[in-house]
């Protein structure tokens, strides 16, 4: 008779979860570490945020088929919901109502993850060992046995810090109460610390440019607010998209309602930017780039860095793994994701195989198993756990079999949730505006690239 297997799953985000219900659909037994009070808590601290892709895309086919067993209500298919609605409308029913609710254990910290009795050096009989997962809870530390895990932490707890070369800013720690990092909830909960305010925001990712659209808002309702766009790079056309371009329409709206807003004015730019020190000067504080003695400086009142987010390896020291040396992900998937070379639609669907790791049994699944890129789907997580368990279970077919189908950019969708924003249905185009003549490129970019006998920007 074959003991029924155990899955230690890492994180109750909409991956962990959805790997969840895979585990248990299969006839295994998942354990789901949280480390938050609920489910979901990563998502509740970007609540205010509105996500890119509708309810369609947003829900796995597994947790779909428990809920509706529950008698769940499935929202709109075509409403984008933002984080709060997802954690309300979606992630607590499934950790809540559904069977799940009895394999989920929440404020536990995961500390370290091993073979059990193996160290990391020893090798002979290795694989046939379960992992030793532990973890902190208001009762101390708890030990489990697993004979497979699943990692879907995320990044979000690991943000990027503000310094150009990836390390703190000289005097970073000691201003963090002038600091965030992210996308702090400017027009909600935190609005009376920006409101009236000089705010710089670092970074030209979405989470800096949404950040700066917010801020502009509050800027049009509190006219003392003060809004600079600090920016590595010296090309801010870049963080304006593809705008009508982009199959996911929202992320289009996004850049376009961006570049609208940087050609007003509302936006004062600092390009080249390379933020090398920080501290206070009175009652401000004083971003330097370029060194302590000379170089620019920009004096403010608050920070938000908006720089992206790594994956914390910390408690893995004695899983043995293969990780891309700079992207810090699964090297079978470096390739797909490197925001090098890479644009977020380019990745095709990938699963088990990409992310196993060298011990037999251990997985990297949603954003974190990007490491440091910043071009992850949910829907891509979702296809990543439904193989990931299937090859636990045995199921390589399965395993092998891909189930999702994505347009080149990403999934096409509806209309965008900020149509309304000042300049969102300007033809603002791709890579530097609207071309000249739409019948030569979609852009700017790709009317120069045709010109010099390339493909174009791939925007038409």
């Amino acid at each position: 008779m074959n003991r029924t297997k155990t899955v230690a799953i890492l994180g109750a985000g909409p991956v962990g979860l959805a790997a969840a219900a895979h585990v248990l659909e299969r006839g295994m037994k998942p354990v789901v570490l949280e480390a938050g009070p609920e489910a979901g808590h990563t998502v509740r601290q970007w609540s205010h945020v509105r996500m890119f892709s509708p309810w369609e895309y947003n829900i796995d086919k597994a947790a779909e088929r428990l809920l509706a067993a529950a008698g769940w209500n499935s929202p709109a298919p075509d409403h984008y919901p933002t984080g709060g609605e997802l954690v309300a409308q979606y992630l607590e029913p499934l950790a809540t109502r559904t069977p799940l609710k009895d394999h989920i254990r929440t404020s536990s910290l995961v500390t370290a993850v091993g073979r059990s009795g193996f160290d990391k050096m020893k090798s002979n009989g290795r694989a046939f060992e379960p992992f030793t997962v532990r973890y902190q809870n208001g009762k101390g530390p708890e030990s489990l046995k697993a004979d497979a895990v699943i990692d879907a932490t995320g990044t979000w707890l690991m943000p990027n810090p503000a310094g150009a070369d990836g390390l703190p800013a000289i005097g970073e720690r000691d201003v963090q109460d002038r600091i965030a990092y992210g996308m702090p909830d400017v027009l909600g909960r935190e609005r009376n610390r920006y409101a009236g305010r000089i705010v710089a925001v670092l970074g030209a990712g979405h989470s800096a440019v949404g950040t700066l659209i917010d801020l502009a808002r509050l800027k049009d309702e509190v006219p003392g607010t003060e809004v600079v766009w600090l920016m590595r790079g010296d090309r801010p056309e870049k963080s304006f998209g593809g705008g009508a371009a982009d199959k996911l329409a929202a992320r289009g709206a996004l850049g376009t309602a961006f570049a609208a807003l940087v050609a007003s004015g509302k936006i004062h730019v600092e390009s080249g930017f390379r933020v090398s020190h920080l501290g206070r000067d009175g009652d401000k504080l004083r971003i330097g780039a370029g060194g302590a003695c000379c170089g620019r400086y920009a004096n403010v009142d608050e920070l938000v860095v908006a720089t992206g987010f790594r994956p914390d390896f910390d408690f893995l020291r004695e899983v043995r793994l293969s990780l891309d040396p700079a992207v810090e992900c699964p090297p079978a998937l470096a390739p797909l994701i490197d925001p090098n070379i890479h644009s977020c639609g380019t990745v095709r669907p990938h699963g088990a195989r990409e992310l196993a790791q060298p011990d037999p049994g251990f997985y990297f699944a949603g954003i974190k198993s990007y490491g440091r890129a910043p071009t992850f789907l949910m829907l891509t997580g979702y296809e990543q756990v439904r193989s990931i368990v299937a090859d636990i279970a045995g199921d390589r077919e399965a395993a092998e079999r891909v189930e999702l189908v994505l347009p080149e950019t990403g999934v096409c969708s509806g209309p965008g949730p900020i149509a309304d924003l000042p300049g969102a249905n300007a033809a603002a185009g791709c890579c530097g505006g609207p071309a000249p003549d739409p019948k030569s490129g979609c852009c700017v970019a790709d009317v120069e690239a045709k010109a010099e006998g390339k493909k174009g920007c791939g925007c038409g």
